[in-house]
């Protein structure tokens, strides 16, 4: 697929690709004899992987360490699982954080609900 294709199919824009591309997180990109960017079914399932890392805020940092990790094989299993269940506390954290955050805002909705207009 082109980069507009797989842009559009993610939801990133075109720069944000090739940003991913230049740090490293997209690895072996295909290229047409025109130089055109041509992603593989592997490079977007790591596009789809980087997506999914990201909505949960997963730092650049930390997906690098990750896909480093996941690029030296099996035997980086166990350090990988610990940055997974990291990123899933910090997750975990701000989940509550904004059910709290609603809980309040659902409270102070009430109280409008029960006054006299």
């Amino acid at each position: 697929m082109k980069i507009k294709e797989v842009s559009e199919l993610y939801g990133l824009t075109s720069d944000t690709l090739r940003y991913y591309e230049r740090i490293g997180l997209i690895q072996e990109v295909p290229r047409d004899k025109n130089g055109i960017r041509n992603y593989s079914e592997k490079n977007c399932a790591t596009i789809a992987f980087i997506k999914c890392m990201r909505a949960a805020n997963v730092s650049i940092d930390g997906l690098i360490q990750y896909i480093t990790l996941y690029r030296q094989g099996d035997n980086t299993r166990k350090a990988r699982k610990e940055i997974l269940i990291k990123e899933r506390n910090h997750l975990k954290e701000r989940m509550d954080t904004m059910q709290n955050a609603l809980d309040h805002l659902n409270r102070k909705i009430e109280t409008y609900d029960t006054w006299n207009t």
